[in-house]
């Protein structure tokens, strides 16, 4: 355990990806030495994303690693304290907000900005995660377009997996919705519109058993199904696999503490990032279940960090 003296700061951003970098710029700007605590993966879920088109500034394609480093480089350049630590505990109870890192270290904030993110569920099926990049996605809005006149699968059965299979006919010939129930969770409106697109085809009482593709260079050529009624497994051909069956935020620190909605999600002010404990914000995927784009959270840190320094401008001056 860490004997280090209590790290104290006049804010807090736990967790990095485009929210948590974006709030250290904007907050190191403000004078107020932010310290930015990040785990063993910092970067978010860009960083598991290879080709990136739709982040502004760019006319060439860029890499989604390449991008989280670029904006970790900047937030550091302008005055953040970057520390790599797990979050074990915190106290939001009273001011100073206290956490506990997993090395010992104490940290001590008068304001806290929360960028933890939120996870994609995923199938766990090994041929799933060799592709996931390389025709296997989580986010048809980021990866629709390299879609254009090929076959796509979507597996889910709730309001994302047939939102995501309505998106991608925009680009993909065809979209073959697969689901592993004889009927889907889906809102009835959404359900028929579903039903009414000539693109898609949904093949009921299924699982995905494996992902098939090329090696070198890595690409998907097909899935391997399974029809959980009659056991009956078969391959059918497809260029990629959008996955949504759902995200899981990483909010569990915060439980009884903080308000969250029945799935886990912070829930913030309307037009605002405050949760209900002033002084604590809520920035990105973590409370974000509807776009989920790296420009949005880029901006909800933007605001949680001015937000912040209005605050300090209030404050009375410590003597």
């Amino acid at each position: 355990m860490s004997q280090n003296p209590t790290k104290h700061t006049k804010v807090l951003i736990i967790g990095s990806g485009p929210a948590g970098y974006t709030a250290a710029v904007y907050a190191a700007r403000a004078m107020l030495n932010p310290i930015l605590v990040y785990g063993a993966e910092p970067g978010g879920q860009l960083t598991t994303t290879t080709d990136v088109e739709n982040y502004p500034g760019f006319a060439d394609v860029i890499q989604g690693p390449w991008l989280m480093d670029q904006m970790k480089d900047q937030a550091k350049a302008v005055g953040t304290e970057m520390i790599e630590d797990h979050i074990a505990s915190v106290n939001l109870k009273s001011q100073p907000f206290e956490a506990i890192g997993d090395s010992g270290q104490k940290y001590t904030a008068d304001s806290i900005i929360i960028s933890t993110g939120a996870q994609a569920r995923w199938l766990n099926i090994k041929s799933e995660q060799e592709f996931r990049g390389f025709g296997v996605s989580a986010c048809a809005t980021c990866d629709g377009f390299f879609f254009k006149d090929k076959e796509v699968a979507v597996v889910g059965g709730g309001n994302a997996a047939v939102e995501e299979a309505m998106f991608l006919t925009k680009f993909a010939s065809k979209v073959k919705l697969i689901h592993r129930r004889d009927s889907l969770r889906a809102e009835k409106m959404l359900q028929k519109k579903l039903m009414e697109n000539k693109k898609i085809e949904i093949i009921w009482d299924t699982i995905i058993e494996d992902v098939i593709g090329d090696k070198e260079p890595k690409n998907v050529k097909g899935i391997k199904i399974k029809n959980v009624k009659t056991n009956k497994i078969e391959e059918i051909k497809v260029d990629g696999l959008f996955v949504a069956i759902g995200h899981d935020p990483a909010t569990s620190l915060f439980k009884d503490q903080l308000k969250m909605d029945n799935e886990g999600y912070l829930i913030t002010k309307p037009d605002s990032t405050e949760t209900n404990v002033p002084g604590v914000y809520a920035a990105g995927d973590v409370k974000d279940k509807t776009f989920r784009q790296a420009v949005t959270a880029a901006g909800m840190g933007c605001m949680a960090a001015l937000a912040v320094s209005y605050t300090h401008l209030t404050l009375p001056t410590k003597a």
